[in-house]
């Protein structure tokens, strides 16, 4: 079947079946990339490895999607939209049977190379798919429904990947891709189209692309490596950080001036879109920070395992449904507004968090979760439109590519930061904790007294109890002293969000032009033309 023209009119079922057709493939590359955390014990008893080589499972992933994101417009220029986004889902399927086959670690690695590079132009296409066939007073409600797979996809993510290893073998979160992925292709195949208006790339930037590769290359593998190998400490880390910098830098100077860029940066000459922006690596951060430090307390110092877990996120997604019906105000509404009554709502929940204890139950986690499910609508859906409804049709596909590369570096720099921090913070509380802690202060004591009556209850001599006695209290202070790092880290977070509304008058609002064509204007015209016209 051969797909309809872009500049032909497209119905209503054309438009939402492309939706969903992005919707199910953008869903399985969400879903790959948190998946793999809970199976790495797993895999170092299947493949013999310890767990700094089966980190590499995670790390090499990440490393291929940071270094294909920014390429993306330049790719999709290349080959063209609708064939370089079936190459990308046929990547991804194809490298996902391989893992799940394969036969050792080295092999898995790269396959899970291959899967990053597949996976990852897949949310700025869809993104941008989805901007340019829905006129703008639809926008919001098409991101929103689009964003259902996204905020499920981390969620899902450990939960399904803790029941398949669990019931059945690793190898099944791999194999679970082939047929959502075969499904999405062909759906591909039949509704995707490309458009007359895209640019095609007329030759390769070979200086640009090497110097891309290595500095985005090593900066997440500093990023997610640095903390395992005590940062600066590490003459790899240097090593690499040193060549981040350098090639980044490089990697600058060329695109702005090379005639036919990569990474095309006169997107950053729109106001909205760098404020936008900026704004996407700082909501990043704290998005991907905040689940990552809900799933390791609640298995690391609650004991829950990865399937309950998992369930403790699960909030996020319900909240997230309900807040779907905010979408359709976006267009009538100042989108600032709504973004900073959203990230206030998100520190709120983050607050909520800074009140852990290791006696809490499972609703204690999950209304901070729901709360803040509910505000990422009120976040993503005004936060894109901001930032993509004055770009020009031409340029959608870079502009979102670099949007989602920034939140992807905001998480990444998030979770450094995140762990970073609970380390050192932790072994500050512990120094803190252990020196109120004497033999002369009467709670500790009582504390001593009551551990060494529970050990010699269940048949403990005296001395034996004492020592036992002993080590729990340790045991309690190591926890309490992780506790208040904990605490530290959503305090931070927290105070992120906080900040987020004080950036937003930097950005102007996008009003809804007459019969709803302020969306298309401004995708035609160029940047300053729509600002003047659409934001106050």
């Amino acid at each position: 079947m051969t797909p309809s023209a872009p500049d032909a009119p497209i119905s209503s079922v054309q438009k939402w079946a492309i939706t969903f057709t992005v919707m199910v493939v953008a869903f399985m590359q969400i879903l790959d990339t948190s998946v793999t955390n809970v199976i790495l014990p797993h895999l170092q008893g299947s493949l013999s490895a310890g767990l700094d080589e089966v980190s590499w499972v995670i790390t090499s992933y990440l490393a291929a999607n940071a270094v294909i994101i920014p390429a993306t417009g330049w790719l999709t220029g290349l080959f063209g939209r609708r064939r370089f986004f079936l190459i990308c889902a046929t990547v991804f399927v194809a490298s996902s049977f391989v893992s799940g086959a394969a036969p050792d670690l080295t092999t898995l690695i790269v396959a899970r190379i291959f899967q990053g590079l597949g996976g990852g132009p897949i949310i700025p296409i869809s993104q941008a798919i989805l901007w340019e066939i829905f006129p703008f007073h639809q926008r919001g409600l098409a991101m929103a429904v689009w964003g259902v797979g996204f905020i499920l996809g981390p969620i899902l993510g450990p939960t399904v990947g803790g029941y398949l290893a669990d019931q059945w073998s690793w190898r099944w979160i791999f194999y679970i891709n082939l047929p959502v992925g075969i499904v999405g292709f062909f759906m591909a195949s039949v509704f995707l189209f490309d458009s007359p208006y895209m640019r095609r790339s007329a030759r390769i930037d070979w200086w640009g692309l090497g110097l891309m590769i290595a500095g985005f290359g090593c900066l997440q593998l500093v990023l997610d490596r640095g903390e395992r190998q005590d940062w600066f400490e590490s003459p790899t880390i240097v090593a690499m950080a040193i060549v981040a910098v350098g090639a980044l830098a490089g990697f600058l100077i060329r695109e702005l001036t090379a005639s036919e860029p990569i990474l095309d940066l006169t997107v950053f000459t729109d106001r909205n879109f760098a404020t936008g922006a900026t704004l996407s690596t700082i909501v990043g951060f704290g998005t991907f920070a905040g689940m990552l430090l809900v799933a390791v307390f609640t298995q690391k110092l609650l004991g829950y395992d990865a399937w309950t877990s998992g369930l403790v996120l699960a909030p996020g997604g319900l909240g997230n449904i309900f807040s779907l019906f905010a979408s359709g105000i976006v267009t009538r509404v100042d989108q600032r507004v709504m973004l900073g009554f959203g990230c206030l709502l998100n520190a709120v929940s983050l607050y909520m968090m800074t009140s852990l204890t290791l006696g809490m139950d499972y609703w204690a986690l999950a209304l901070p979760r729901f709360i803040q499910g509910f505000a990422a609508g009120f976040i993503y859906v005004p936060l894109s439109t901001l930032t993509l409804a004055t770009i020009r049709r031409d340029k959608l596909v870079n502009a979102t590519a670099v949007y989602s590369m920034a939140r992807n570096l905001g998480g990444s720099v998030g979770i450094a930061v995140v762990t970073t921090l609970l380390a050192q913070r932790s072994q500050v509380h512990q120094t803190t904790l252990v020196s109120h802690i004497t033999a002369w202060d009467p709670a500790t004591r009582e504390r001593l007294a009551q551990w060494a009556s529970h050990f010699a209850t269940r048949g403990s001599d005296t001395f034996t109890a004492e020592r036992q006695a002993m080590a729990m209290l340790y045991r309690e202070t190591v926890a309490q002293a992780q506790l208040l790092a904990y605490a530290d880290d959503f305090w931070l977070l927290a105070a992120m969000f906080m900040a987020v509304p004080l950036i937003l008058p930097f950005m102007h609002r996008i009003r809804l032009g007459s019969r709803g064509a302020a969306g298309a204007q401004a995708t035609e015209r160029s940047p300053a033309h729509a600002v003047e016209e659409n934001a106050r």
